[in-house]
């Protein structure tokens, strides 16, 4: 019998697939099978990859993809179904935002900013691929939220809004897209070790001050441990879970 978990003959496009989390999970869907196709803010500098991934015995496309010029997004979206004959995942990891300041301090630019890295590219990208998927009768979207969007961090007003706004997108595509057999689903992690959290985790105040809070398991989370929260959701595994946001947190937010 064919493990639920298998994503073999399916195809995938990260956003954000150069390093960090995308890396991760890019390498995660390949494991369970898939195809996938790496969606980057330079085509050139992968990083090794698509090497990577195809050692593992799949195919991957890597595509210029800078998430905030949404031409280039949907670009990316034709290019993986024209050279894998489909998409039945799309992954929205891409995103950021800014140095801590009090919520006085945020200039309008800086705003508009977040919310379209964040939630303007999440929305769009998800419009574009999912007509597709509609037409298809099948799809899974994975977003990529954050556990800011459950709770309020002093100095990170504007990012914990906009992914408080991803986790609520998430359940309007959803509702919408049910019938369809389309699903919508999000991801919300912790502190993660990669070189995105790096400089904030390097200091060691801070550091402590993060696995406190984590409150059940007190350490910092691995990209693998959302990966393969990611893979759980865009496979048949997760076929009756639709417009959900799930904590990666540790327990930072039961507490």
């Amino acid at each position: 019998m064919t493990s639920p978990f298998d994503l073999t003959g399916r195809s995938a496009l990260v956003t954000g697939a150069a390093r960090g989390l995308g890396r991760a999970i890019a390498l995660a869907l390949a494991d369970a099978g898939a195809d996938v196709a790496l969606g980057l803010r330079d085509k050139s500098a992968d990083n090794g990859l698509a090497k990577e991934i195809e050692a593992k015995g799949r195919r991957a496309l890597p595509l210029q993809m800078d998430v905030l010029d949404l031409s280039q997004g949907r670009a990316a979206i034709d290019s993986t179904i024209a050279a894998f004959g489909k998409l039945d995942i799309l992954v929205n990891n891409a995103g950021g935002g800014v140095d801590e300041r009090p919520v006085e301090d945020y200039a309008e630019d800086v705003y508009n900013f977040v919310l379209d890295i964040n939630v303007k590219s999440t929305f769009f990208l998800t419009q574009h691929a999912g007509k597709h998927m509609l037409a298809r009768g099948q799809g899974a979207i994975v977003n990529m939220g954050s556990q800011a969007g459950a709770i309020a961090l002093p100095g990170e007003a504007v990012y914990c809004l906009s992914k408080a706004a991803v986790s609520h997108m998430t359940k309007c595509f959803a509702v919408e897209w049910g019938g369809k057999n389309v699903r919508v689903n999000c991801v919300a992690p912790t502190f993660i070790e990669t070189d995105g959290t790096a400089d904030m985790l390097a200091r060691p105040a801070f550091k402590a001050e993060v696995i406190e809070r984590i409150a059940a398991l007190h350490r910092i989370g691995q990209p693998r441990e959302v990966a393969d929260a990611v893979v759980f959701l865009a496979s048949d595994a997760a076929s009756l879970i639709t417009g959900q946001t799930l904590l990666i947190d540790g327990g930072w937010t039961a507490r």
